[in-house]
């Protein structure tokens, strides 16, 4: 048995406890090591989520984070929710190489839909809508930005695919089409805009 004030320094501070991180086990969720992942109490949480180590979710009594199906959050993965809203569909993954989301500021909203891929270090802030198949790949801050929905990147037809930013920087206020890319190298601007084909011919 593990000692007592585990669980304590939790409860004091919202999260879950290890028993209670054991209840989102019994609803199909995979918790690889619950001494290392912080849940907040306020999550909203579906089913068959995956959860590595070092995994840290945070939500405010008064604030709104819900997480539906079938995500993998790899290690180092941290969402904070503490002045806004945090929604996540189902079956994307974050991290690898880690990723950061942070509705801390008044008003702010950050959505991600279903089948995203958010890996490398990136950071996501203010009010950004992610489309579902969205890709954010590399160390980049993202801040009120709008990638609109499309294919997964498995899709074969590469301008089918949602939109993507890889690369480095940071990003501020984009809306980026499907089938389109921006390769940023210290700056992201709309005129940077590309085809994903470009970088993935057709088949």
């Amino acid at each position: 048995m593990y000692p007592t004030f585990i669980d304590d320094v939790r409860r004091e501070n919202g999260f879950l406890t290890i028993g209670e991180i054991g209840g989102l086990v019994s609803k199909a969720n995979i918790v690889f090591d619950p001494f290392s992942v912080l849940i907040s109490r306020y999550v909203e949480i579906g089913t068959g989520n995956t959860f590595y180590p070092c995994v840290t979710i945070l939500c405010a009594q008064d604030a709104d984070l819900a997480i539906a199906d079938g995500n993998t959050f790899h290690s180092n993965s941290l969402f904070e929710a503490t002045a806004g809203k945090i929604v996540i569909g189902s079956s994307n993954q974050f991290g690898e190489g880690g990723f950061t989301a942070k509705a801390n500021r008044e008003g702010a909203l950050i959505s991600f839909g279903d089948n995203g891929r958010y890996i490398n270090g990136c950071s996501v802030f203010g009010h950004s809508s992610l489309g579902s198949g969205s890709q954010i790949i590399g160390a980049i801050a993202v801040d009120s930005c709008s990638l609109e929905a499309g294919a997964s990147y498995r899709d074969p037809e590469p301008d089918r695919r949602a939109a993507l930013l890889k690369g480095f920087g940071p990003a501020k206020g984009l809306t980026v089409p499907v089938g389109a890319v921006i390769n940023g190298k210290g700056s992201f601007l709309p005129e940077a805009i590309e085809r994903q084909s470009n970088y993935h011919p057709k088949v």
